[in-house]
């Protein structure tokens, strides 16, 4: 008797739960549809605020940017994305100073978790919302984000 009332039990649980998945599902199969017509639309298509493309280093107008070559984003990326190559060198008061030489980005191994942007103390790197990636071989994906010839911001003390 206490079988088959198991039996019974679980096989209108059973039931139940497919007929909620099936409401579920028929639901969504007469909701309007929305799709991006991607190629063809490229000109209005608008990413949302929140969607992370690639890893930029804005610079400036006199080729300047914040990177001070710490080397915190590379600690925190969780798969070796980024590599900061940098140099000490001695300034005209005799302090040795680390200076940025090449900040290398892997787009292709990316996670996109943010933590490189979120741990770096002088907001030298960002985020921007590009979606058009495509290429023929992954070397191409690796991306020096310092331009040529670019230094540290210098901070205009009055």
């Amino acid at each position: 008797m206490r079988s088959t009332q198991e039996y019974f039990s679980s096989f209108f649980n059973g039931l139940g739960s497919l007929l909620k998945g099936m409401s579920i599902t028929l639901r969504e199969f007469f909701t309007p549809k929305t799709t991006e017509k991607y190629p063809e639309n490229r000109a209005t298509l608008k990413m949302f605020d929140r969607f992370r493309g690639e890893l930029t280093m804005p610079h400036n107008e006199r080729n300047e940017h914040h990177c001070v070559a710490c080397g915190i984003c590379e600690m925190n990326c969780p798969n070796d994305t980024i590599r900061v190559e940098s140099e000490m060198v001695t300034t005209e008061d005799g302090k040795k100073k680390k200076v940025l030489v090449r900040y290398l980005y892997d787009h292709g191994s990316c996670l996109y978790c943010q933590l490189c942007v979120r741990s770096c103390p002088h907001q030298a790197i960002t985020f921007i919302p590009t979606y058009e990636h495509a290429v023929f071989t992954r070397e191409k994906l690796v991306l020096q984000l310092n331009h040529e010839g670019s230094r540290l911001e210098t901070t205009n003390e009055a």
